[in-house]
């Protein structure tokens, strides 16, 4: 539905809306915490090493050593500061070497946490985003890399975040399930929230795109509901929603939002469907007639035809959950008949998954015929539904221990060659088919080839791979040697362009927090966590070894002095 003209594209940038230029919105706690010890690191170190001189002040009498400086030669003010120091050197006892190092493991190892801890939710170093941020500057690391306007590395580097731009946009999920009677139910059992605000305020707009046009003030319902789909408080829409029906009990978008959000089963929402459909069909028909009329009747016409294909849709996936699926499947096609040029929705994708349900497969085939094309744009249901039609016809029979004595006949190396595909176009999907990861409901919005859409085609299609006999064993053999084709997935593909370095932040935006997201070629670990885990794990032993041995470690301690005791 976020696709095409008409009923627009819900596509947008990966990249949060707070991090997009231009724009200023308030940040939160976590965000201004982090940019205030950011911004504060210099003096916080200032000040330590400020504090940590004024308490060693007294055993290392700073003050005496400095006015010996003053009235004695040079060479005198070195034996006396060398005298001090070892004063202070054999006045320490085996208490403060283990306080010392004791204090350091555990400082460092905090650090350690912190890190580990910021790595895994924001998948980079702390320590090494503050040093690229802020000490890069101070060291003039900007200025190499500004270029100038028609540079062809600035046309480049433009031409790369085009690309980027273009293969992270998010689309509407054609299969997302209802607000009220699924996620809202969800809620109600776990207590926890499935979608994202970041989702949900997709779905907003995509609410006003397609349900709302200029010529709204002519009719006083589809003003109010205008605003329902502009409010973001629930009870505030359902409220807007029956004063629009209250004005003209035909508003068939007042109608679409009380199934969407209000109704609590797949009964009661097909049922105000079946509404809204009575209700649409008659503005649709109304509007065919007016539609030459002015720019501001076409502008009304698509509206109402998106209202119309919008209404039909929902209803066909409600027969689908409540297992009337030959008549979802008739549903699908006629829409996909009436209307060809919102081929774009993805309607074909519902009809993929009914068509599996019924277990027609040579129907799969035909539909896979058409829309899996070199110039259609490619989705995990296309890639692995063709995959499984490929396992289907070998999986039963499928042995590794006899493939690798014969070889592999032309049917299983088609059936292979189609799982490296699929894999190399979305790599998450196999962890959730295999039940390797636990499966959450899926979002409103997908991004192709990310972990979002992942969850989306597994949460619907896990049940057909499982169907069919030693398909899910199959891709489990085979599935990995994907990577074996493609080791660089950044830099070069080899069936499909190289894998978006972004869709990591947008399935995070997308992804509610409780879900640990995929992420695809997995990052190597930061230098400074392991640099943070030898300091917290060498300053750790020498804390127990001092502890253990203090006579020993303390003239280990004094001989490293006496060593090297400086110039005198």
């Amino acid at each position: 539905m976020a696709d095409g003209d008409g009923l627009g594209e819900a596509a947008i940038a990966a990249a949060s809306p707070a991090s997009a230029p231009g724009l200023s919105p308030s940040l939160g706690w976590r965000e201004r915490l982090r940019a205030g010890l950011a911004g504060t690191g210099a003096s916080l170190w200032f000040v330590a090493g400020l504090g940590l001189l004024y308490a060693l002040r007294v055993p290392l009498r700073l003050c005496e050593n400095l006015a010996a400086e003053s009235l004695c030669g040079l060479k005198t003010q070195r034996h006396l500061r060398h005298l001090r120091v070892t004063v202070f050197l054999n006045s320490l006892t085996p208490k403060f070497y283990v306080a010392l190092t004791g204090t350091s493991s555990l400082i460092s190892g905090l650090i350690f946490i912190f890190e580990w801890w910021y790595f895994h939710k924001h998948g980079t170093s702390f320590i090494e985003q503050v040093s690229v941020s802020h000490l890069r500057p101070l060291m003039g690391g900007t200025e190499s890399s500004i270029s100038e306007p028609g540079s062809p590395s600035n046309n480049r580097e433009s031409e790369t975040s085009r690309q980027n731009l273009s293969e992270c946009k998010v689309w509407r999920n054609p299969l997302n399930l209802f607000r009220g009677a699924e996620y809202r139910r969800y809620t109600w059992v776990t207590g926890k929230e499935p979608l994202t605000y970041y989702d949900m305020n997709l779905s907003a707009q995509d609410h006003q795109t397609f349900f709302t046009c200029d010529t709204d003030f002519l009719r006083p319902s589809d003003t109010v509901m205008q605003k329902a789909w502009r409010e973001r408080n629930p009870p505030a829409r359902i409220k807007a929603a029956y004063q629009a029906l209250e004005l003209n009990n035909d508003c068939a978008t007042a109608y679409v939002l009380l199934a969407e959000e209000e109704a609590t089963t797949i009964v009661d929402a097909e049922r105000l469907f079946k509404q809204a459909l009575k209700a649409g069909e008659t503005i649709y028909r109304r509007s065919q007639q007016c539609q030459h009329q002015s720019p501001q009747h076409e502008a009304q016409l698509r509206r109402d035809t998106n209202v119309l294909v919008y209404i039909k849709r929902r209803l066909a996936m409600c027969a689908r959950k409540l297992g009337r699926i030959r008549e979802a499947v008739k549903i699908m096609r006629d829409l996909m008949k009436e209307f060809p040029p919102l081929t774009m929705l993805n309607i074909h994708e519902n009809l993929l998954e009914s068509l599996l349900e019924l277990q027609a497969y040579a129907d799969v085939q035909a539909v896979l015929a058409k829309y899996d094309d070199i110039s259609l744009p490619k989705s995990a249901a296309i890639c692995y539904t063709a995959a499984l039609l490929k396992t289907r016809t070998v999986s039963d029979k499928f042995s590794p221990e006899t493939a690798s004595r014969r070889g592999l006949s032309t049917a299983e190396i088609n059936a292979v060659e189609a799982i490296h595909r699929a894999v190399e176009f979305n790599p998450h999907v196999p962890k959730y088919l295999l039940e390797m990861k636990s499966l959450i409901l899926p979002p409103e919005h997908i991004l192709k080839r990310g972990d979002s859409e992942a969850i989306a085609y597994a949460f619907f299609h896990l049940q057909h791979w499982k169907r069919i006999e030693g398909a899910l064993h199959l891709l489990q053999c085979t599935w990995e040697g994907t990577f074996r084709m493609i080791p660089y997935p950044l830099e070069k593909g080899h069936l499909f362009y190289p894998y978006p370095s972004c869709t990591e932040t947008a399935d995070r935006e997308l992804l509610p927090s409780f879900h640990h997201v995929s992420v695809y070629p997995k990052k190597e670990i930061p230098f400074f966590i392991h640099f943070t885990a030898g300091l917290c794990s060498s300053t750790a032993m020498i804390a127990f070894l001092t502890h253990q041995f203090p006579e020993i470690m303390g003239v280990f301690a004094k001989a490293e002095h006496y060593h090297h005791p400086g110039p005198c």
